[in-house]
């Protein structure tokens, strides 16, 4: 694509979102008029960063969003708007704190070993009423809900105008389906380029949360929002390509892994602990990935860091055929920064050769007690972050200028949840 305001009259767009996504995953956009978009390609929106979830002060420069033209969605529901995913230039440079900007530098040293990074996202999210409380559907209330038939047709106009929506985008999108919670759905298209991948997965939760609002209904990617329901991961399908090739995978071998692929599986089991704090970023988050069994009989979410075959217990599962899934993410995730540092995890792997150990093949949920040398994933947003500190591969691969600002960011968070007094508490130890 190219000329964006000849683009403006081809598609009959009278505005267009100039979007980006901050530090904490908020997305961040302005209306700009088709008429004005001329300027704005050229020298980008203005921002105050201090405004948005930056660690910058009120004395900086403007943030200037120069939107890519190559991202542009017209809104299914409002197809006057055309939205643009940007890049962050401050001072004529690209911001190191920018999350899209991260990726692209990831996806260059990439390209440095000659390899081409495609993903796939498996959004899960909650439809839940508009306050927040309860789960939109009184009736879906089943002990074993997933795939439950009468729970999704309930909600089929929201399902089915989002998936038109991503059929007319030319996402291709291929199920959707009531998940393991109640109120929970998940919806899945092809996999792409990691960059397209996580462009789309910034539209998709501002397309879901957009039209459950049309719907008089809220959509949540909170991990947890309901204790004893299932919470919402963000499973990411992962492979590994050179001119078109896919060199991830070895039919030979047992889980079908090349050996560029088991260093980029050892990548994220060497950096899984730091991983989570971009994974797993909010304190709710490890009230997923360390949850007792919800009222279904499984979490399906991960506390150790383990790899196996098509088994949904491991934090990695190699289903076969040169791909492999990671279930650490949640649905709070930063589109940006989950597949950031993903592909940093995998890279330090790929560059030190890393062993990830030997894959283990048994059920994580009911014998992995017997699995004594198996790490542990973090239990806390704090440990998280203190890990992500120390890891001085994910430091290299991101650099001090995205993860510093991030650290600050994120410990002002903790520290804020801190200052909270919970019920728990109060019942607990009231008369202690």
């Amino acid at each position: 694509m190219g000329d964006l305001a000849e683009i403006a009259r081809e598609k009959n767009i009278r505005y267009f979102m100039i979007s980006f996504v901050d530090l904490a995953g908020t997305q961040r956009a302005k209306l700009v008029p088709a008429s004005a978009i001329t300027g704005v390609q050229k020298n980008g929106a203005g921002f105050a960063g201090f405004a948005a979830s930056f660690i910058m002060s009120p004395a900086d420069p403007d943030l200037l969003a120069i939107p890519d033209p190559n991202s542009l969605i017209q809104l299914p529901w409002k197809p006057e708007v055309g939205w643009l995913a940007s890049d962050l230039v401050m001072h004529g440079k690209p911001v190191s704190q920018g999350p899209r900007n991260a990726l692209k530098r990831l996806i260059a040293r990439a390209m440095e070993h000659g390899i081409d990074v495609k993903t796939g996202v498996e959004c899960e999210f909650f439809l839940i009423t508009p306050d927040g409380q309860a789960v939109s559907d009184p009736f879906d209330a089943s002990n074993k809900p997933c795939y439950d038939a009468s729970a999704l047709m309930r909600r089929y106009d929201i399902i089915a105008e989002l998936s038109d929506a991503m059929q007319t985008l030319g996402w291709e999108p291929y199920q959707s389906d009531h998940e393991d919670a109640n109120g929970q759905f998940e919806m899945n298209w092809k996999y792409a380029d990691i960059l397209l991948t996580a462009d789309r997965h910034v539209f998709f939760k501002f397309m879901a949360r957009s039209i459950a609002e049309r719907h008089g209904l809220r959509a949540t990617f909170m991990p947890k929002p309901f204790m004893h329901l299932t919470g919402s991961g963000c499973h990411a399908h992962i492979s590994l390509w050179k001119d078109n090739e896919n060199v991830c995978g070895d039919p030979g071998d047992r889980l079908e892994l090349s050996p560029t692929g088991y260093h980029f599986v050892g990548g994220l089991i060497h950096n899984a602990d730091a991983l989570c704090a971009m994974l797993n970023p909010v304190v709710n988050s490890y009230k997923r990935i360390n949850a007792p069994r919800t009222v279904s009989g499984a979490t399906w979410s991960p506390n150790t860091v383990t790899y196996s075959d098509d088994n949904r217990t491991h934090m990695i599962r190699v289903p076969g055929g040169g791909r492999f899934e990671i279930r650490l993410p949640d649905g709070a995730a930063n589109p940006y920064l989950m597949q950031a540092a993903i592909l940093a995890a995998g890279l330090d792997g790929v560059e030190q050769k890393r062993d990830p150990g030997a894959p283990l093949f048994v059920n994580m949920y009911t014998d992995g007690h017997k699995v004594t040398d198996a790490k542990r994933l973090p239990l806390n947003l704090l440990d998280a972050l203190r890990a992500l500190d120390k890891s001085d591969a994910l430091r290299g691969m991101l650099g001090d200028g995205l993860i510093d600002p991030y650290l600050a960011l994120k410990t002002a968070e903790w520290n804020t949840h801190c200052g909270y007094l919970s019920e728990w508490e109060r019942t607990v130890t009231l008369d202690c």
